[in-house]
């Protein structure tokens, strides 16, 4: 009687050997399929595959077989990846697979993963820049707000308005001085300058940002209300009237975040406002996997490190729900725009952008990752 198909006996390995049921289907290399008929299917590409699966079934194992293209996801990724972090959850409970079940891997591995090399210790996890075909025409990398559900209301609209509620909470007004730390590619102080008239002085330390800020600013007629420079905050003179720092904070490691938040206060006026816009939490692949240099922090201990800094809370706004919709809008312009990206930054980069986005709209989704709007006072 012939063997069955290496879909058939990879299923059927993990769920003899975890002791689970295979969430989603499964189709390999060699056409076979198996697991439940409908919905998401894992396609195993490769007998590598097969090695990641069967032995390093963890969310470090997927992650390397999904970014090296050895692993995909046919239909909705969201759900498939779903299905997935459910999977390794239950891995994780039921621990390592017990001595009498190695004879049966082994020898499936013999039969279905022939050449089957490891994958490489990790993928590319260097820090790039979302393309602009994925970003909306305010080119802003953080949540936006969302004050509509009609059809003719987009991420380009929302993303407005969380610039109009930022410089609303600061108070701004002709003539003030605002600095945001951590600009990006300028959305908020182009913003302020055109909508507020105020000075605005954003800070990074991204060369390309810093120029491409000047040239919008320029290209807007914003040059003598807009500045930008490459320079740590620490080095910045004040004082400001208000200070931004939208998803900045998150870069901050937990040693140094007592100093930044000094540094923000110290770059404040007597009165002057900060309005910090920063996440919580982490997502199952993605938060210590794919971006270890982020350092997200309960909100709770952020604010009491703004107190400790000489700080006044005087409101805090979860955004939850706006991320949510605000990856949606960024997943679903990565997959319009699947061929650019892959032309512009290679597959191994999309792919880790693709899960990213999907691990991180589940987190939100499941309240296992926030973020929130602070709004503090120096008094």
């Amino acid at each position: 009687m012939p063997n069955p198909g290496v879909a058939v006996q990879v299923v059927t390995a993990i769920e003899t050997v975890y002791g689970l049921r295979f969430p989603i289907g499964m189709r390999a290399w060699d056409g076979s399929r198996a697991g439940t008929p409908e919905g998401p299917v894992a396609v195993l590409r490769s007998p590598r595959a097969v090695r990641q699966l069967l032995l390093r079934p963890g969310r470090s194992g997927l992650v390397k077989a999904y970014v090296s293209g050895h692993l995909d996801i046919d239909g909705d990724f969201a759900v498939g990846l779903r299905h997935c972090r459910e999977l390794v959850a239950q891995v994780h409970e039921q621990g390592p697979p017990r001595p009498a079940h190695w004879p049966r891997l082994l020898g499936l591995l013999a039969r279905t993963a022939v050449g089957g090399r490891p994958l490489p210790a990790a993928p590319d996890r260097s820090t790039a820049e979302f393309p602009s075909s994925i970003l909306d025409d305010t080119m802003a990398t953080s949540s936006a707000y969302w004050t509509s559900d009609g059809p003719e209301y987009h991420l380009s609209d929302a993303q407005h308005d969380k610039l109009d509620l930022v410089c609303r909470k600061l108070g701004l007004g002709p003539g003030m001085r605002l600095l945001d730390v951590g600009c990006g590619r300028g959305s908020l102080v182009l913003h302020a300058a055109a909508d507020y008239r105020v000075d605005a002085t954003g800070i990074t330390v991204s060369d390309s940002q810093c120029s491409f800020v000047q040239a919008r600013a320029r290209e807007r007629g914003l040059a003598d209300s807009v500045s930008v420079y490459r320079i740590d905050p620490r080095d910045m003179d004040g004082p400001f009237d208000a200070v931004a720092s939208i998803e900045t904070g998150e870069h901050v490691s937990d040693h140094d975040y007592p100093a930044y938040c000094s540094t923000l206060r110290r770059l404040l006026r007597p009165g002057g406002r900060l309005l910090m816009q920063q996440t919580s939490g982490g997502g199952m692949f993605t938060g210590s996997y794919l971006t270890p240099a982020l350092a997200t922090r309960p909100v709770e201990r952020t604010l009491s490190q703004l107190r400790d800094a000489g700080l006044e809370i005087q409101d805090v706004m979860s955004m939850r729900e706006h991320y949510v919709r605000t990856i949606d809008a960024w997943r679903h312009a990565l997959d319009l725009n699947w061929d650019d990206v892959v032309t512009r930054v290679g597959a191994p980069r999309a792919r880790i952008w693709r899960l990213q986005l999907a691990d991180n709209a589940l987190a939100f989704a499941d309240n296992t990752m926030n973020v929130h709007q602070i709004l503090a006072v120096r008094r």
